[in-house]
């Protein structure tokens, strides 16, 4: 009898559905919930104190591996790492979380799968949709790591295209729904990673967006299809396999190092929320509506 225990970092789309890739996955392998392998799932509920409380209790469970889904729970059960594998699904700088210094050659026991946010290609069909688009401004939680990387390269993008950035960090959910208003009334686009407060929150962004009349540009397909308007990016479902594979590899014996960090940045879509694009009264040009790569929502 193996056992996994997981911990996600809170539930919104995007972590609920490598959640259940993952499972559905480890079944197709031949896991079998209370047969071959038992599961122990814990939800931070997007709070720290109670991912550093998970992890205390997963010190004493003797887990075969140690799941950790999104950028601070893997933060906060790497500790665990100096006895118990670790892989992690949805970090987006593992070598900025400090998980690993190596992304082909793992080196702290921990690796596991990288969503990537291709920031820059997100952007540019922004300019591609809006040829007037001078002001963007950026949402997000400036205490998650993997949403300061990103903005980062939302600055650097916005410096080379002589775009204005205008930023509103939140600390938690409640914060949300003044920071959107303002900020959305102040800029020509909004831009939102894949924060996961802010993807918690997604129905006041997205609402918040469409009464001021701006698209807003997300990090996740997920993000789209809870009221975002477009993202450029991977299938989340393909990381939630991938998390899983990899598990099936430590338990079969096969050391952490052996098992590069994979990223998630190749074979991408653009997902636009029909709905959406409609409430804005915004149409796509025919090279985009020919792209295969397009998936309306």
């Amino acid at each position: 009898m193996k056992k996994v225990a997981i911990i996600q970092y809170m539930e919104h789309a995007s972590l609920d559905t490598i959640k259940a890739s993952f499972d559905q996955q480890m079944e197709n392998l031949g896991y079998k919930d209370g047969e071959n392998v038992e599961y122990i799932f814990k939800n931070a509920q997007g709070d720290n104190n109670i991912a550093a409380s998970i992890t205390q209790t997963f010190q004493s469970e003797d887990a075969d591996v140690v799941v950790a889904i999104a950028t601070p729970v893997a933060q906060s059960v790497a500790s665990l790492s100096k006895t118990t594998p670790i892989v992690f699904a949805a970090v987006i700088d593992p070598i900025g979380a400090k998980l690993t210094t190596s992304l082909e050659h793992p080196d702290k026991n921990i690796t596991g799968t990288s969503d990537e946010i291709q920031v820059d290609l997100i952007l540019d069909r922004a300019l591609q949709l809006q040829l007037d688009l001078k002001t963007l401004g950026v949402i997000y939680n400036n205490g998650e790591a993997n949403s300061v990387t990103n903005i980062q390269k939302a600055k650097d993008y916005a410096k080379t295209h002589h775009l204005t950035i205008k930023e509103a960090t939140i600390t938690n959910v409640n914060e949300v729904q003044s920071a959107i208003d303002v900020l959305a009334n102040q800029c020509d686009a909004v831009f939102a990673p894949n924060d996961n407060t802010v993807a918690s929150a997604m129905n006041v962004v997205s609402h918040a967006c469409i009464e001021a009349k701006v698209p807003l540009y997300v990090g996740a397909d997920s993000m789209v299809q809870e009221g975002g308007f477009l993202s450029v990016g991977i299938n989340y479902e393909d990381l939630g396999k991938e998390t899983a594979n990899m598990v099936d590899q430590v338990l079969n014996g096969t050391p952490v190092s052996d098992i590069p960090v994979k990223v998630f940045k190749d074979d991408l879509n653009v997902y636009v929320n029909e709905d959406v694009m409609n409430e804005l009264d915004m149409t796509l040009p025919e090279t985009l509506l020919q792209d295969k790569a397009l998936k309306l929502m």
